[in-house]
């Protein structure tokens, strides 16, 4: 641990006296996420990575017609890696520890697809959205390449117990995380950080892109921070793309609210800058990468927010 940061792991805010057995089961394997705190001056910046993680419960493993390599192609891999000098910048990290095809904290909690249940789904659930559709709510059906994940239907059960225990204190901490840091400076900055395979790295005239901001066409963070950030990064080099193929997810589209001076824009980056897709292993432009993103912080660290 970096001598400037404060490392701590985030525990159910639902508390554990009250949590069905299967809830206190996921729980024993791992905290549900990573949150960094910088010890030196904090900046009103919060930098997440939500798909990173690369927990993959046992109960998840027996269910499930994949082997765990199959499965860790919907990773944003090692993305947690690429943003851990955030604390040493003054910003907030936090990081997701259970795999995004276990529960998938960039969905609405209750994005279920009934097809997948063997029991009826109750009232409250969303099934019908574009991304259900997909394969990829809550719980994917699929990975990436469209492969099926189970051998056989879940539950309604498993899958509250996977909401309760992943879905439901990560978005607690992220939430008590925005709230203080908007008493603090009088706004908050959210950087969701994702990875896109190098096939979709394409912006609407099909370019290739080496990053795509995220901000809602603008409802989601005001235009001087997206500004900023496309700025920076292609001052370094990096060929930016705004809104295609990615606009921002449910974090972003959940809390950006500008008005109230709670921004959010979530990043992409092309996986080919750093990642082998096909060997699942990092490449020499990981380090790379890794620096160019510090030299980011450092520009939000020294940014001037009074006004935005």
């Amino acid at each position: 641990m970096n001598r400037l940061t404060r490392r701590q792991s985030v525990a159910n805010s639902a508390g554990m006296d009250d949590a069905a057995p299967a809830t206190r089961a996921i729980e024993a394997e791992t905290a549900p996420c990573r949150l960094v705190r910088p010890l030196a001056t904090a900046t009103p910046v919060i930098c997440a990575s939500p798909h990173s993680g690369r927990v993959y419960p046992a109960a998840m493993m027996a269910a499930s017609l994949l082997d765990q390599r199959a499965i860790r192609r919907s990773e944003d891999a090692h993305v947690d890696g690429l943003i851990e000098g955030a604390p040493g910048h003054g910003h907030v990290l936090l990081a997701a520890e259970f795999a995004r095809a276990f529960l998938d904290v960039n969905r609405e909690p209750w994005e279920l697809d009934p097809a997948m249940f063997e029991d009826e789904l109750p009232s409250f659930a969303r099934a019908r959205t574009a991304r259900v559709a997909a394969g990829l709510g809550a719980i994917a059906r699929i990975v990436c390449e469209g492969q099926e994940i189970y051998a056989r239907k879940l539950t309604f059960a498993e899958a509250e117990a996977r909401v309760r225990a992943v879905h439901q204190p990560y978005h607690a901490a992220l939430a008590a995380l925005i709230g203080e840091t908007k008493a603090r400076h009088g706004l908050a900055v959210l950087i969701d950080w994702h990875s896109m395979p190098a096939a979709a790295a394409r912006g609407r005239a099909g370019e290739v892109c080496d990053m795509v901001l995220g901000d809602r066409f603008g409802s989601a963070c005001a235009a001087p921070i997206a500004d900023l950030v496309e700025r920076r990064l292609t001052d370094m080099g990096y060929r930016v793309g705004r809104n295609a193929p990615y606009a921002g997810g449910y974090t972003t589209e959940h809390y950006g609210r500008p008005g109230r001076g709670v921004h959010a824009l979530q990043v992409e980056i092309n996986r080919a800058l750093y990642y082998d897709e096909t060997a699942l292993e990092l490449t020499p432009g990981f380090d790379a990468l890794r620096a160019d993103i510090e030299r980011l912080f450092a520009a939000l660290a020294d940014a001037d927010w009074r006004g935005v």
